[in-house]
């Protein structure tokens, strides 16, 4: 799968007790939103995989989301 990141993007992903809070900026939610696209189009099981070393701000959790049939 390839990802494409908007110039300028801003990703920060944190956990607070029950909760997960994504932050991002503009360029962020768009990088976000055609990853998730191209992530639903698979056709077979699989996930994308962000962290601090990857994509996301430093000090960020690390955010997994996966396609399940």
């Amino acid at each position: 799968m390839e990802m494409i990141w908007e110039d300028g993007f801003t990703i920060k992903v944190r956990g607070e007790e029950k909760e997960v809070v994504i932050s991002a900026n503009r360029e962020g939610l768009l990088s976000l939103a055609n990853q998730l696209k191209a992530l639903a189009n698979e056709s077979v099981e699989s996930h994308l995989h962000y962290d601090e070393y990857n994509s996301l701000e430093d000090g960020s959790s690390e955010l997994i989301i996966e396609r399940i049939e």
